[in-house]
């Protein structure tokens, strides 16, 4: 069966004394990880965790991320990310709805951690705390696993092909979260596909510089480099400079951020004052990537290739290299192990040109969405996920992102979905009506800014406003902009009209 434990466990027998990662410049073997994974996984039995259990993990980057993700990995539990920026209240709607029972998190995020384990009722015994101080309603995780055996676990139970062992939410336009449903088979040629568009080898040195709780730092960074052998830079949190230190420090050689993180590198630092000819591949996706961005950075003799995925299926499509000048702003052509098409309303293929919905099938798709067999059969329809992106292609089949045919929008790197947020504004006494849409930004990429409409009588600061949201949604997903309308325009249904206000805007 296809296990994603075994990666860790075959490449402690291979090259047992092989630097995996290096934790805040601390290095760590395969044999190290190995053996720490593994006293996880009999502790965890020990709890009395069984294939199925769900674990919700409040993390930054660090190696015992990826002890969790392998100890789950072999004995059949799933791992459940906590995007560490939600606020209390979104952060309790996920452990309830994924019916998580264990809670692994660290002393920066107690106060959140300890609202929300007593709100779902994790008891003590089931909480595990990463680091110093430890509150006394949890357990010191390094004191846990002292003790326990580095031998491998053995379960009675098979585990791995379609048994998922991520649950990873991402929110959606209704305002409430759902758990894309991730299997072992799925990371599997995920991993396969980043292999070919990264021309993997065991000796290639990457920094992880988006965040475990996303498919983009778990999946689409940490995951390949795992599965091959390679080696990981770890970091709580990397400022543009320290990118750079790091890249000389550890030659190393594939390089994939963010372009906010990006822009911030121009912004702040001096390229020329670093070495980077180990990097042989430069990459980049998530978010609206600025053409003149990437043409700043051609200009400076660095080339940087798209990147297109979603929670749901990971990659989709990537840039070849050679292509990136000749086709800069596109996202590339679709993984090896999948198939993509761009389909009208009638679901046929459009001409190269034309825009329509993107469209995707194969074996890295979810197995759907926790407990939401409506939203899933919504969403894969005869086997094909509808990613409510729209793109054309042009004649040699090269996809060019056009727009969402959803409001989301990516702000920072973090998608932002207004339904969430508007859902919070409906619940203030002076507001009537409100809509969210992202606008331009020249730091964070987008932005939200809120429409908002009155009830009759009442007044308000956009202040007012931004202080309502505060402490109820995550920081990044407080619009930057208020205004106050008479009226929002609405279609005679009664659905507010979008993209009048983004015009507007």
């Amino acid at each position: 069966m296809i296990n994603v434990g075994d990666w860790i466990r075959k490449w402690s027998l291979l090259q047992p004394h092989k630097k995996i990662l290096y934790m805040e410049d601390r290095p760590l073997t395969c044999q190290q990880v190995n053996h720490r994974t593994n006293q996880l996984a009999h502790l965890l039995l020990g709890m009395g965790l069984r294939k199925g259990d769900r674990v919700a993990v409040l993390l930054h980057n660090c190696n015992q991320y990826l002890e969790i993700f392998f100890a789950l990995s072999k004995i059949g539990g799933i791992l459940v990310p906590l995007n560490w920026r939600l606020a209390p209240p979104e952060l309790e709607f996920i452990l309830q709805d994924s019916g998580a029972r264990i809670l692994v998190f660290e002393p920066e995020f107690e106060e959140a951690a300890g609202v929300v384990r007593k709100a779902v009722g994790i008891s003590t015994d089931e909480t595990l705390c990463l680091g110093d101080p430890c509150p006394e309603w949890a357990r010191p995780y390094e004191a846990a696993l002292l003790g326990q055996s580095v031998h491998e676990p053995a379960v009675e139970w098979a585990v791995g092909d379609e048994d998922p062992h991520i649950i990873m939410y991402t929110s959606g336009t209704t305002g409430t979260p759902k758990g894309a449903v991730l299997s072992h088979r799925k990371t599997f040629f995920n991993v396969l596909n980043a292999d070919i568009f990264y021309n993997l080898t065991s000796q290639d040195v990457m920094i992880i510089s988006r965040p475990m709780f996303h498919s983009g730092g778990l999946l689409v960074e940490s995951a390949p480099l795992l599965y091959k052998g390679g080696t990981l830079i770890l970091r709580k949190r990397f400022r543009p400079q320290e990118i750079l230190e790091a890249v000389q420090k550890y030659r190393v050689t594939l390089l994939e951020l963010p372009a906010t993180v990006y822009q911030f590198i121009l912004q702040e630092c001096d390229l020329g004052q670093y070495d980077l000819g180990s990097i042989r591949r430069y990459f980049t996706g998530g978010e609206r990537i600025p053409k003149a961005m990437l043409r700043e950075y051609y200009r400076k003799g660095i080339v940087i290739s798209q990147i297109f995925g979603q929670t749901e299926a990971s990659t989709i499509t990537f840039l070849p290299s050679e292509e990136a000048v000749l086709k800069i702003g596109s996202v590339g052509l679709p993984v090896f192990h999948g198939e993509v098409r761009i389909v009208d309303k009638e679901g046929r293929d459009v001409s190269p040109g034309e825009v329509g919905e993107i469209i995707i099938k194969g074996p890295t798709l979810m197995s759907g969405y926790w407990n939401r067999p409506d939203l899933t059969a919504e969403t894969i329809r005869d086997g094909w996920l509808y990613t409510g992106d729209l793109a054309r292609a042009d004649e040699e089949g090269f996809i060019y992102i056009v727009d969402r045919e959803k409001d989301m929008y990516i702000s920072g790197g973090e998608n932002v979905y207004p339904a969430e947020v508007e859902k919070v504004l409906h619940g203030h006494p002076k507001i009537f009506d409100v809509a969210i849409v992202g606008v331009p930004d020249e730091k964070w990429g987008e932005v939200g800014k809120a429409f908002v409409q009155l009830k009759p009588h009442e007044a308000m600061t956009p202040e007012e406003v931004i202080q309502f949201l505060r402490g109820k949604v995550a920081k990044y997903k407080i619009p930057k902009h208020v205004q106050f309308v008479e009226e929002l325009p609405k279609t005679a249904s009664g659905k507010i009209q979008k993209f009048l206000l983004k015009e507007r805007a």
